[in-house]
């Protein structure tokens, strides 16, 4: 689990996808890059930086194996 402050130095795309996670409880990427209206390219990048700071949790969906859920965790 992680904090703002392991946001902090992380690209601006990074902060908004953590933002939108944020106010929802979990997102599929699709859905994150239509809230956010980021190109999915920049909504993967975005995650991946998310995922090394540890601040965003994924798994898969149980309706569509092909497709993660993910969800923001930090205290």
């Amino acid at each position: 689990m992680g904090s703002w402050d392991d946001i902090r130095d992380l690209p601006p795309s990074a902060k908004l996808v953590a933002k939108v996670l944020e106010h929802s409880d979990v997102m599929t990427q699709q859905q994150i890059a239509d809230e956010t209206l980021l190109p999915a390219r920049t909504v993967r990048y975005a995650l991946n930086r998310l995922d090394e700071e540890n601040v965003v949790d994924s798994r898969f969906s149980f309706s569509d194996a092909r497709k993660r859920l993910y969800s923001l965790d930090i205290e």
